[in-house]
């Protein structure tokens, strides 16, 4: 069995699309919101280039939030410049993982692009890469996006659903989001309606989901028409957190009301890095590729996840679906995946 040092345990997040962040409102937001809890002030490394200029409220929220759940967690940041076809360079960033010997075991990505927007082989490239992640031990996080079920125009008289990629790759976990009821006070869950879901286009349904998705498929919730996705593909999201109403402090400035899954995705991760931290310490590997381990246990009716079974997420507004994509159901759906996560269940569950 491999050992692992407790110092060893690292998180990331990605910034692309020219996005950085600026290590004072990384300061400024602990001093404002992190004063009941021991965490860190600063970003231990930076991988590329950390640009100059105004911070961007995407890598503001990454970093704030990626390192107050998952506090006293070392944490890297890498900065990949350029764009491929005018999108995020992913397998630029894939392949500089693949080639450092020493990196994080918990990397959460806050991007993404419409599958229809990619050659297949392109992504099927991508998945390689996120393979080797996997077999290398590490846990890969993508958002599911903040478009809902999307909409794609393929004809004058028919739309279809728009799935997202990486987030509809079999070789990810893909957080999707949820809202307070009411989002003054702290209520139970909901889905958040822009929260991105539905079934990969490209990438047919992997093995370790087919059971919890034929189960939702076959429920008596309402489905859209079938000529709107592809029933057999990848399904996601696989997991969700809260992605709505966030204190963001970017450029100096407290900013409220932030939302999206990029959001839940840091959340979700900095959760996962105190779980890794807990394994290194009793001798165990890192969590690795997290989707079997997932599906098994909800398989197995643990209560690592607190269900989400009310709302439906958006997509084409249209005559036949009216703006209405995949609604949340008992156990896992297309909308926030298994739910959202009830740490000490979880922890005691993937232990």
């Amino acid at each position: 069995m491999t050992l692992f040092h407790p110092q060893s345990i690292l998180l990331s997040f990605f910034q692309f699309l020219e996005q950085f962040f600026h290590p004072a409102d990384l300061s400024e937001f602990m001093s404002l919101f992190g004063g009941g809890f021991e965490h860190r002030y600063e970003v231990d490394h930076v991988v590329g280039q950390q640009g100059g200029g105004r911070a961007g409220l995407e890598a503001s929220l990454d970093v704030e939030y990626i390192m107050s759940m998952g506090a006293n967690i070392s944490t890297w940041v890498f900065s990949n410049p350029g764009r491929h076809e005018s999108q995020e360079p992913f397998l630029q960033w894939m392949l500089l993982l693949s080639n450092m010997s020493s990196i994080p075991w918990v990397h959460t990505i806050s991007y993404g692009d419409d599958e229809d927007s990619l050659s297949a082989a392109f992504m099927q490239r991508i998945n390689v890469e996120f393979m080797k992640a996997a077999a290398r031990g590490l846990t890969i996080l993508f958002a599911s996006g903040d478009d809902g079920a999307g909409c794609r125009q393929v004809s004058k008289e028919r739309n279809v659903f728009r799935p997202s990629f990486p987030a509809s790759s079999p070789y990810v976990t893909t957080v999707g989001g949820t809202s307070f009821k009411n989002p003054f006070q702290v209520t139970y869950e909901v889905t958040d309606y822009i929260s991105g879901g539905g079934f990969s286009n490209v990438f047919p349904m992997p093995d370790y989901q087919v059971s919890a998705v034929l189960e939702y498929l076959k429920s008596s919730v309402k489905m859209p028409p079938e000529s709107y996705y592809n029933r057999s593909g990848r399904a996601y999201p696989d997991v969700a957190a809260l992605s709505d109403n966030y204190w963001v402090v970017t450029n100096r400035v407290p900013i409220p009301w932030v939302s999206g899954t990029s959001a839940s995705t840091p959340v979700f991760g900095g959760i996962l890095s105190l779980i890794n931290d807990q394994r290194i310490k009793r001798g165990l590997s890192p969590l690795g590729f997290l989707n079997p381990a997932l599906y098994r246990l909800r398989g197995n009716s643990t209560n690592a996840f607190y269900d989400v079974t009310h709302g439906c997420h958006i997509s084409c507004l249209d005559d036949q679906v009216l703006a209405q994509g995949f609604c949340a159901a008992p156990s896992w759906d297309p909308v926030t995946g298994w739910g959202t996560p009830n740490y000490p269940e979880l922890l005691k569950a993937l232990l």
